[in-house]
């Protein structure tokens, strides 16, 4: 009876103390803050424990993002006067901060570290979420640029062996997304990103014509500023390097697809559209020495094609930029002396290519030697009667370790007694091929790295064929011998046969020609009837404005250069006689200084706006340091007034004794 009593105290007990704990926790939810039950610090809410984690990590992004704001605004002013100091003082890694250069809690953090605890839906709470949002908004709407794959190869921080320069077309196509974004004929998206281009107030360029990538790396000290200010620095070929004019280049867009043939159908022909047309313009660029055009009537130029070729041949051609591509080596200034060390042109001037220039189909064999390299040992040479033209087998200059005998078709038996030297062939080559050649080969540029040669007119079967639909995946030429001539090459077990792989890309070239341009190539014959979605398939001989193409909508341009330069601009914008209208405006001035004076006054008038300044070389040969500091503080004076956010770009034209340019980007955001 006695242990039954016990027991039902001890349950009673239990019930009651159960009863308190859930009473206590319930009370506790209504005490008011700072007080507790028996002088009890209450037990939170999982909920309310959520929101104050909440609001913790929210005052501590609001936190990190002002402290970041501050520390942008402390080093602008810190670099700002260091620029304009006499003296400059080397600075640590990281600027010192004194204990008040920080910036002051707000209440909000204040609370949240007190001891009293927070309503459930306080105004802090809310306030906090505002700020935080508000934030992100804004780093979401400023514009923003990156530099992609192609970009970061061009970035001067690569080395130079590996560094593949861009053009200034790849500039041009920059400048105008900055203005007109997706209405613009080329995208940038080949080696940039340009993101909220439409939040941009001005795009501002600064071109020193004469001053090259050598004087900016010579005299890197002298260009504080740009240094600072201008994070992607990327290496252009100039027009300099192929006695090209930068304003044709920079104010010339090439046609597009669709505007060819707006202008055929409206005119009959382009030769005939330049003529009548103040919009479109005729202009032949090249990297290789060409001859003078001694004859200019058109009489002397044969219009007919040769018999069995029902488009022109030079259709098939590599553009410039294919050619960068598909890393076929050019005479680029700067990598003559060091990637392409050794190597030489085919000839030492061109005559012009035309639809009736020879076409020879070429192809070498290579071993691996005692270098660790593959090195050439047989070059085969064919015409376009399908005759060899040209045969050898080649001493490499290192010994042979590895024949390669199943894909190159060398044995030791065939290399015994060959004594012939790369540099004999080389002399070979450049003596007996025409001028105006076109080189026709699978993958052709492999085989003028074995020859260190460079030549400028170029067929790639790898290229005009294509039954893939993708452009980046190559089919062999096994394949394409086999589906377009019903050929089997490349199947003996001896390895493959350099006269007969010539003849093989020779033959489908021809059997293009006798087709249509879009035969044989998947992507082509996609395009033909949605010529719309690839307006760069155009005619890149022929151009059309870039300023008038810019401000087709609601945006306006300003030039301001020296007289003989702002008459260019003016030609390749309106090509009679020189106007000013309300969106574009070219302005000449008699001196560098007030060019950049002018200019800056024009800033916030004007959405684009182009300075062109230009130095001899006397100028800065007796006094180039000078030069280089005056151009850093141009810079800057052009930065300070440029309207943010706004895109702006140097260009440092490049020199012909020198070599390449350079281009220097940044976007000048808010504070």
């Amino acid at each position: 009876m006695l242990c039954i009593d016990l027991q039902i105290l001890i349950n009673l007990h239990q019930h009651f103390l159960t009863l308190y704990v859930f009473i206590y926790n319930k009370l506790s939810f209504y005490i008011p803050s700072g007080k507790t039950l028996q002088n009890m610090k209450p037990v939170l809410s999982k909920r309310m424990i959520r929101i104050e984690k909440k609001k913790k990590k929210m005052a501590a992004l609001l936190e990190i993002s002002k402290l970041n704001e501050h520390d942008r605004t402390k080093s602008a002013i810190m670099a700002s006067s260091e620029l304009n100091s006499l003296e400059v003082q080397p600075s640590p890694k990281r600027p010192r901060t004194e204990l008040d250069d920080s910036p002051e809690k707000t209440s909000s953090v204040t609370q949240i570290d007190s001891s009293e605890k927070p309503s459930l839906y306080s105004e802090e709470y809310l306030e906090l979420k505002r700020l935080l949002r508000e934030q992100n908004n804004k780093m979401k709407a400023e514009p923003k640029f990156r530099l992609r794959e192609i970009g970061e190869s061009a970035a001067m921080d690569v080395s130079i062996e590996d560094r593949i320069p861009l053009f200034l077309s790849d500039i041009q196509h920059l400048l105008m997304f900055s203005q007109i974004g997706h209405h613009s004929p080329y995208s940038p998206a080949r080696w940039c990103q340009l993101d909220k281009y439409n939040k941009l107030v001005n795009t501002n360029i600064l071109i020193i014509e004469n001053v090259s990538l050598y004087d900016y790396q010579s005299h890197e000290s002298m260009f504080s500023f740009l240094n600072s200010k201008f994070q992607h620095k990327v290496e252009i070929i100039t027009p300099g390097a192929y006695k090209g004019d930068i304003v044709q280049d920079l104010a010339t867009v090439p046609l597009t697809g669709t505007q060819m043939r707006k202008f055929i159908n409206k005119f009959g022909t382009l030769e005939d559209a330049v003529i009548k047309s103040s919009e479109l313009f005729d202009r032949i660029r090249d990297l290789f020495p060409m001859e003078e055009n001694k004859v200019k009537s058109t009489e002397s130029i044969d219009p007919s094609l040769p018999q069995d070729d029902k488009f022109p041949r030079t259709h098939l051609l590599l553009s410039g930029w294919q050619m960068v591509e598909e890393n076929f080596p050019l005479p680029i200034k700067g990598l003559m002396e060091s990637k392409y060390a050794g190597y030489v042109l085919t000839k030492d001037s061109y005559k012009d290519v035309t639809p009736t220039s020879p076409m020879f189909g070429i192809d070498c064999e290579m071993c691996r030697t005692t270098s660790g390299d593959l090195e050439l040992t047989r070059v085969s040479v064919v015409d376009e009667n399908f005759q060899i033209f040209y045969e050898e087998l080649v001493k490499p200059d290192n010994k042979i370790i590895d024949y390669l005998t199943r894909f190159s078709g060398i044995t030791h038996k065939m290399m015994k007694n060959v004594t012939k030297r790369l540099i004999d062939v080389q002399e070979d080559l450049r003596r007996i091929l025409p001028s105006d050649a076109i080189l026709v080969g699978q993958s052709l540029s492999n085989d003028l790295h074995a020859l260190k040669m460079m030549h400028p007119y170029i067929i790639d079967t790898s290229v005009i064929y294509n039954i893939t639909g993708d452009r980046t995946r190559k089919t062999k030429l096994q394949t394409l011998a086999r589906e377009f001539l019903s050929e089997r090459i490349q199947e003996g077990r001896g390895g493959h046969c350099s006269i007969e792989d010539s003849l093989a890309s020779l033959k489908l070239t021809k059997h293009k020609l006798a087709h249509d341009l879009h035969y044989g190539d998947a992507v082509m014959a996609n395009v033909a009837t949605h010529v719309r979605h690839h307006p760069e398939l155009g005619h890149p001989h022929y151009a059309t404005s870039m300023l008038k193409q810019t401000t087709k909508q609601d945006r306006t341009a300003a030039v301001v250069s020296l007289e003989d330069i702002t008459s260019r601009y003016n030609y390749y914008t309106f090509k009679e006689e020189p106007k000013r209208t309300k969106k574009i405006n070219c302005v000449t001035e008699r001196n560098n200084q007030q060019i950049i004076k002018k200019y800056c006054e024009l800033l916030k008038q004007y959405s684009m706006n182009i300075a062109h300044v230009r130095f001899t070389d006397t100028q800065i040969e007796k006094d180039g340091t000078n030069i280089y500091k005056q151009v850093d503080k141009w810079v800057q004076e052009i930065y300070e007034a440029t309207v943010v956010p706004g895109l702006c770009a140097v260009i440092f034209g490049g020199q012909k004794q020198y070599g390449n340019g350079c281009c220097f980007i940044t976007i000048k955001r808010l504070p």
